[in-house]
């Protein structure tokens, strides 16, 4: 079997050659990175499984790189490595379309289990996007939304959607105008309601509420507390 690729852009160097050397010894291939222009061209030249990302480099921060790969690749996990771990960082993490946060110091332990825990979500929920019926539609109001395709259409205008927003989506339509429970959705999508999930889900909600503002019809109400209700 082929090992598992993972890129890892640290500008820190004794730190950098630490992880690799322990992802290594677990079994990992490491492409080692300084900054994040460097970065983005191993990502292009070699399609790695997953991403592990300092947020303060040269050239080019993780914030940016990760929205530039986000632009053609919504899938590959990618999971912060930071001293920033206020609220406002966080979330501005996962706007640029990380799916986990790690805070500096971290043990190379916890980050492996955390990278095990990415991928295997992220082939489970590749696999779950493979086996939808290909005529699944739901009516929303005026918009119609295919989660097969990951699409939005109102009229004669058609838009994507990523497939994380399409599952949250899904899950709220399947609940009809009945609240969706905060911590069932997150257990459903994330396979668990920790906190990083909770902020990355707030944030997805957020763009799934722009996408659905084409029909003003339409809101995702937050019951506090409990969880959502997609109502029309």
């Amino acid at each position: 079997m082929d090992k598992i690729k993972v890129l890892l852009a640290e500008d820190e160097l004794a730190l950098a050659h630490i992880v690799r050397e322990s992802l290594e010894e677990s079994g990992f291939e490491v492409l080692l990175c300084a900054n994040g222009e460097q970065a983005l061209q191993k990502y292009n030249e070699h399609r790695p499984d997953i991403l592990a990302l300092d947020v303060m480099m040269p050239k080019m921060d993780g914030f940016e790189l990760a929205r530039k790969i986000r632009e053609a690749d919504k899938t590959t996990p990618i999971i912060f490595l930071t001293a920033k771990s206020q609220p406002k960082d966080v979330v501005a993490g996962f706007e640029s379309g990380a799916n986990d946060y790690l805070k500096k110091p971290f043990s190379v332990e916890e980050l492996i289990v955390r990278m095990k825990v990415l991928l295997s979500h992220n082939r489970l929920l590749a696999r779950k996007v493979s086996e939808r019926p290909a005529n699944e539609q739901y009516q929303i109001s005026n918009l119609y939304f295919n989660p097969a395709k990951n699409t939005l259409q109102q009229g004669i205008n058609t838009w994507p959607i990523t497939a994380r927003e399409s599952d949250i989506l899904k899950l709220l339509c399947k609940s009809g105008h009945e609240v969706l429970p905060r911590k069932t959705l997150l257990d459903t999508v994330w396979g668990d309601d920790s906190f990083f999930n909770a902020r990355s889900l707030d944030v997805f909600i957020t763009k799934l509420r722009r996408h659905l503002a084409a029909d003003p019809n339409i809101q995702i109400i937050n019951i506090r507390g409990v969880g959502y209700k997609l109502v029309w």
